[in-house]
């Protein structure tokens, strides 16, 4: 056991009403930054197109933000876990990913708005491995997969929340309405940070929250969470983005145009039920209950690649599970496989190695789409698949505690 760790029996752990109330204040949190940067995304494209961008430049920065996003997180885990300021970098992350996104409203050339939008990455990859790393604390009492699960449902009512109220000012003022909406968006910025001072001023400490068992704890990083980051990655790499699942339904005429949005919102509504019932289900049967919600959302691409709007519904319905399952089980797991004194850096590798996989899959279909699509549906199923024998050895090697 670490010595250097409180134990239950030490006295010096919160009751599990505090542990809870953690969990929905950065949950809330979450919602609100939501809002914030989900509600920007939403516009960013026409933005920059409005500001003399080109499609070329629109796809690099989307890329480029996507992979400062999570290529950062293993530098941002790795002093995390050397300084232990968990609550000092997760503000300086979450102030530079919220703040940024207002600031697009005074963005009068194209290069100002490009710098803004990787800002906004680059905070949300300081501030998410000190925040998970905190949120596992707090998990462990009500049940790792439980805590993630609702952590996840809240943070995607934010993302559904968000894009919708910035759609409602651009149609109330469709001239000039860019920065109208990037403006009132300074609204749930600022709420969030509030909240996320509020949670720094009762609990400190979070590290506190979880009960430390008598155990013996493996030092480093084990073969377990290594096999782990393997899976992950190939399930990050066979993931389709739903950019490109919009891209698709738009030239394929799939469906109406003006359905697309809505058919997000069926998979953001399925991800946030899927993200509560598979993590109350992890807490229970542990890592296999990812293969479960793996074989479903392998079936993702032939649905929606291939099928009429019917079957492409259906694909967006197993797409939002696996957004649930990866966004819940994924992250609780990482708490289980690895000590807590390695915690923030082991979810900065296992979130680099799923963001780096994700960013090469994605450029993979990409290519594939305008020629091969039958073989962007295969390289995404079997990618996905492969994963499961890989989580099945995880599966055999660790058994979280049970709720």
């Amino acid at each position: 056991m670490n010595q250097d760790e409180p134990t239950a029996a030490a006295g010096k752990n919160l009751p599990p009403p505090s542990a809870i109330k953690f969990v929905i204040l950065l949950g809330v949190v979450s919602l609100l930054s939501d809002m914030t940067y989900e509600g920007a995304r939403s516009i960013n494209g026409p933005f920059l197109a409005q500001l003399g961008a080109g499609a070329a430049l629109v796809a690099t920065v989307a890329g480029l933000g996507e992979l400062i996003g999570y290529a950062l997180r293993l530098l941002s885990g790795l002093v995390t876990d050397q300084t232990k300021r968990y609550w000092a970098i997760t503000l300086i992350g979450y102030c530079l990913n919220l703040f940024a996104v207002p600031l697009l409203a005074l963005a009068g050339r194209w290069e100002i708005a490009v710098g803004l939008m990787l800002t906004e990455r680059l905070g949300k990859a300081i501030r998410n491995p000190a925040r998970d790393a905190m949120l596992s604390h707090a998990a462990f009492t009500v049940g790792r997969g439980w805590g993630f699960g609702l952590h996840e449902a809240m943070d995607q009512l934010g993302a559904f929340i968000g894009p919708l109220a910035v759609a409602a000012v651009l149609y109330f003022k469709a001239a000039g309405g860019y920065p109208m909406a990037y403006a009132l968006l300074l609204l749930p910025a600022l709420a969030a940070i509030a909240t996320l001072l509020w949670a720094r001023f009762l609990y400190p400490r979070p590290e506190r929250l979880e009960v430390k068992v008598l155990t013996v704890e493996p030092e480093g990083l084990t073969r377990p969470f290594w096999l782990y980051v393997i899976a992950v990655a190939l399930l990050g790499a066979g993931f389709a983005d739903f950019p490109l699942i919009a891209y698709h339904f738009k030239q394929a005429q799939v469906m109406p145009e003006v359905w697309i949005p809505l058919a997000y919102a069926v998979a953001m509504g399925t991800d946030a039920l899927a993200a509560l019932a598979l993590g109350y289900t992890y807490d229970r049967f542990g890592v296999i209950v990812m293969v479960a919600a793996t074989l479903l959302s392998a079936l993702f691409a032939p649905l929606v690649f291939l099928g009429g709007w019917g079957w492409a519904i259906a694909g967006m319905v197993l797409w939002g599970i696996g957004m649930g399952a990866q966004e819940s089980v994924m992250r609780a797991a990482v708490a289980d496989l690895v000590a807590s004194r390695r915690r923030a850096s082991a979810y900065g590798i296992f979130q680099t190695g799923y963001g780096l996989f994700w960013f090469l899959g994605s450029v993979l279909m990409g290519l594939l789409y305008d020629h091969f699509l039958i073989y962007l549906v295969i390289f995404s199923m079997v990618s996905q698949l492969l994963a499961i024998p890989i989580i099945l050895a995880v599966a055999r090697s660790f058994c979280p505690v049970r709720r």
